[in-house]
């Protein structure tokens, strides 16, 4: 007869995440939370305020009759009161949708319609869309402006100022007891083909992914941090940094609607910002800002990059101009969304100059909580050579299993392994570099060419300010590489001078064929550069040299 199986002795303490922000109103409950809001002026509040706005709005959505489970979709920057929207609707079950607002009016109505969200939490900035949407919303029983009487615009639709329709209960209320498995969020991701696919985070996965993401070899957060998510609140979870901030007592600077470069300096410099993170794009435009008005970044210590490939000149600049940090990262959606960060391990911690500029490239090594494997097309399992390519597959207890009403559909390999559609490489120390998505890949004479390699070694010309790499058909070799570039403004690079820049840096067969110039490169509703519009818009484009 077998022993009795031993339980641990610990306390049953559920990983919800309402605990987060009372861990952060508890021990520290005047660290500030400073916001760019929407009306204009600048907005300071406290972790300790925040909490209890957080537990009033909670009290006034179960007044308004909304339930554990049911759906809030917000349309609204990074403010204070995203982040006391995001906090309530968890704090009695309910679940935040944080829409995208860049996408395209019939995604949006799509996206709003099959998540069946209940009420509607709107900005100002976006009242023309959601007039433009709400005929089509089925499920919207309410629309909430995140604003006050005062500045709440005549709309051709009911709604209500948020703090007015907030001050009509008080913060007397305790958080729902909830299983922390219970959904706490939504996001749906891009939909670059077919309808968007709802990911849906629960509370445990929040908590133990911000648990991760703010580990020393991750984003490194601390109680002296003070953290700009530049990355709106919108994009794969926020990246986690409404939750693995507060978590760790560190200060909040939150930019609102605007994100140039200007205005991005602005707060770094007054609000002595130690910590940032948002897309390539972004960076470019602070960097470009900086260049032209000879402005510095003292207080800033480390910038974390992701969304897309980081490209090398962006790097350079922050490193040995402005001697910031850069942390690439990379994540999805489907991942709450960190999955690696390029944080230096002992075994490379010898490397300088152009050999760590290398390293630096890479998307970096996995954190515990996600697992990492490369395969070739039929599964099998390829080495960590940091040569060998393979389809990038993952899996951990904050990467989706499958999608929102689409449950009987599976999306994980015999061995749980979700597919990120990505191509990459690991090396023998774990560091992984992405080198295309699978569907970006130039497949040229039965060889792999990296899209993103080339975009990034491009930009090492001084006068490029953004580029990309699609595939073209090609009578010999069925696809040969098209390099697409905008020139900084009032700078004339020749294709040429280009492409001496990749001489030596690349084998010669990768080699774009032709370098054409363009007023601007599309890009997705997440800041990524818009492969699909490119190949759409350069479908008739034939090479002239055709060997």
């Amino acid at each position: 007869m077998s022993e009795p199986r031993m339980s641990g002795l610990m306390q049953d303490w559920s990983l919800t995440c309402t605990r987060i922000l009372d861990h952060a109103a508890r021990n520290h409950p005047d660290r500030e939370i400073v916001s760019r809001s929407v009306e204009g002026p600048i907005h300071r509040t406290t972790y300790k305020t925040l909490r209890t706005r957080s537990l009033q709005l909670a009290k006034r959505l179960q007044k308004a009759g909304i339930r554990e489970g049911d759906r809030v979709a917000t349309l609204a920057w990074n403010t204070w009161r995203h982040m006391e929207a995001w906090y309530g609707l968890m704090g009695i079950g309910a679940v935040y949708h944080t829409v995208n607002p860049r996408l395209f009016p019939d995604q949006i109505i799509w996206i709003i319609n099959h998540a069946e969200d209940r009420f509607l939490l709107v900005d100002l900035t976006f009242l023309p869309l959601v007039e433009k949407v709400l005929p089509h919303l089925t499920t919207i029983e309410q629309v909430i402006v995140l604003t006050d009487e005062e500045h709440l615009p005549a709309t051709g639709f009911d709604a209500v100022p948020y703090e007015e329709w907030l001050a009509e209960t008080d913060a007397d209320f305790a958080w729902a007891e909830l299983d922390e498995n219970a959904a706490a969020g939504m996001c749906y991701t891009s939909g670059t083909t077919g309808n968007p696919k709802g990911v849906v985070y629960s509370h445990r996965s929040n908590v133990l992914h911000a648990l991760t993401a703010a580990t020393p070899d991750m984003l490194g957060l601390s109680s002296r941090d003070r953290v700009m998510p530049v990355v709106p609140l919108f994009h794969a979870n926020g990246w986690s940094l409404a939750f693995s901030a507060p978590m760790a007592g560190a200060a909040l600077v939150m930019p609102g609607r605007r994100m140039d470069g200007e205005a991005l300096w602005e707060l770094l410099d007054a609000e002595k910002v130690s910590l940032t993170a948002a897309v390539p794009t972004i960076w470019l435009m602070l960097l470009q800002h900086l260049e032209a008005s000879g402005r510095k970044l003292p207080y800033l210590e480390r910038v974390v990059i992701g969304g897309s490939a980081c490209p090398r000149a962006i790097t350079k600049a922050f490193e040995e101009i402005y001697d910031v940090r850069v942390r690439h990262a990379w994540g999805m959606t489907e991942m709450s969304p960190l999955g690696s960060v390029c944080a230096t391990r002992p075994e490379v911690a010898d490397l300088q100059d152009e050999a760590l500029l290398d390293l630096q490239e890479k998307q970096g090594f996995a954190p515990f909580g996600v697992e990492m494997k490369i395969t070739d097309d039929e599964g099998k399992e390829r080495p960590w050579d940091g040569k060998t390519f393979g389809r990038l597959k993952v899996r951990g207890p904050a990467v989706a299993r499958t999608y929102f009403k689409e449950e009987d559909t599976p999306i994980l390999d015999e061995d749980g392994f979700f597919d990120t559609g990505d191509v990459a490489h690991i090396d023998p120390y774990g560091y992984m570099q992405i080198t295309d998505r699978a569907k970006d890949v130039i497949k040229s004479g039965g060889e792999w060419i990296s899209t993103i390699d080339l975009e990034n070694l491009a930009l090492l010309h001084p006068d490029v300010a953004e580029a990309a790499v699609i595939g073209v058909p090609h009578p010999k070799w069925d696809e040969r590489p098209l390099l697409v570039v905008v020139a900084k403004e009032g700078r004339t690079p020749t294709e040429e001078a280009i492409l001496q820049v990749l001489e030596g840096r690349i084998a010669s067969w990768w080699m774009p064929n032709a370098v054409v110039f363009v007023d601007e490169i599309p890009h997705t509703a997440t800041g990524k550069i818009k492969k699909t519009a490119l190949r759409e818009q350069f479908a008739d484009f034939r090479f002239s040299n055709t060997g």
